[in-house]
């Protein structure tokens, strides 16, 4: 007997979040070559660019600070790193926090994440 594994779905981190689209961006997202960014994926943002990738505590180039929270899968099926359009939750919203993806982060690099979210009225239960 075989068995299927689930993956994210759109949004399905959110417990709440504002009317309408007000808790929502569009926005560019750097996703690395032959990668798939889940849902519930934390960014940070390229201070340089403006363009997000996934949030990573340890950098020095603004994606150290969590600005959001990718809403659905994004996918690069290329052989180099590639700008895609998608969509990130970035105010006023409830999360779930263990349906978030830190991308490898430590405990330490979280708690720091959550207070970063915590600053964009982003609140993580």
């Amino acid at each position: 007997m075989s068995s299927l594994l689930e993956g994210s779905h759109p949004g399905e981190f959110l417990f709440s979040e504002a009317p309408g689209t007000l808790s929502r961006e569009n926005v560019t997202v750097t996703v690395p070559a032959a990668t798939t960014y889940p849902a519930g994926l934390v960014l940070g943002k390229i201070t340089a660019t403006g363009k997000y990738v996934a949030y990573n505590n340890g950098a020095s180039d603004g994606s150290e600070v969590a600005a959001g929270v990718l809403y659905a899968e994004l996918k690069n099926a290329g052989a180099a790193p590639a700008d895609v359009k998608g969509v990130a939750v970035e105010r006023l919203a409830e999360v779930r926090l263990a349906g978030l993806n830190w991308n490898g982060q430590d405990a330490t690099a979280q708690t720091a994440g959550v207070a970063d979210l915590l600053t964009k009225n982003i609140k993580c239960r």
